[in-house]
């Protein structure tokens, strides 16, 4: 996470999605710490990887974790070719969603 300030446990996805397990101060603002992950990567994407037509959408989700759950959490991102082989990034979405007990409006989601 070059020059953000926080420091990457995990990142992983699929074609359609990305998770990153990171270590953010308690100073960060997560919204521009994403801003930011997404402006430099599309920039790497676009510039290095030849993908013109790449793009992030609008919004995001995010999750905290307790100290304990760090190793689980980075081996589930590790895994995530394997896990969605079996359930649906929309399907994994709104069970987080569900388990941390935020209420969802649909008409937002997708």
């Amino acid at each position: 996470m070059n020059g953000s300030g926080g420091i990457a446990v995990a990142i992983g996805g699929t074609l359609d999605h990305v998770h990153i397990e990171a270590r953010l101060k308690a100073t960060h603002c997560l919204a521009s710490f994403l801003q930011e992950i997404k402006a430099k990567s599309s920039g790497w994407i676009h510039r290095d990887i030849g993908i013109r037509m790449f793009g992030w959408q609008e919004g995001y989700g995010a999750f905290t974790v307790g100290s304990s759950e760090v190793e689980a959490i980075k081996q589930y991102i590790l895994g995530q070719k394997e896990h969605h082989r079996k359930k649906s990034f929309q399907e994994e979405y709104l069970e987080l969603l569900k388990q941390s007990g935020i209420e969802v409006d649909d008409r937002y989601l997708w």
